[in-house]
């Protein structure tokens, strides 16, 4: 994946396998894993982020079902050509979601307002 991480928050009111179909999606409809890009397997990805292999098919099945990657048995999953929707940026929606998803954890673990807007400034700055 070129040294692209994916990191799996388990205190998180989002499920894993979420995390993970959010996040590669990311990666993919910006351009930082290319078309054709190869992902890890799916045992190999369980086993980086310490979650059943189970849990990561379900996001690759996702990411499959949305036409973001291609898997071949044997070949392994590979990033798939954008679908031409997907071209002009992310989902105003799917982002909204996101960053709802990380505003409720971070509140969960006692941040306020500030801290959060901190911490999203302090992520895009990368």
């Amino acid at each position: 994946m070129s040294g692209e991480a994916v990191r799996v928050d388990t205190t998180s009111p989002v499920p894993p396998y979420e995390q993970i179909r959010a996040q590669l999606a990311g990666l993919i409809t910006s351009g930082r894993l290319p078309e054709g890009g190869r992902l890890p397997t799916v045992r190999q990805l369980a086993a980086d982020l310490g979650l059943a292999p189970g849990t990561v098919a379900r996001a690759y099945r996702e990411l499959e079902a949305a036409a973001l990657i291609r898997t071949r048995r044997g070949a392994g999953s590979r990033v798939a050509p954008l679908p031409t929707e997907l071209r002009q940026g992310p989902d105003p929606a799917e982002l909204a979601e996101l960053a709802r998803g990380f505003v409720a954890a971070a509140r969960a673990a006692g941040a306020g307002d500030a801290a959060v807007t901190a911490a999203v400034a302090e992520a895009l700055r990368g």
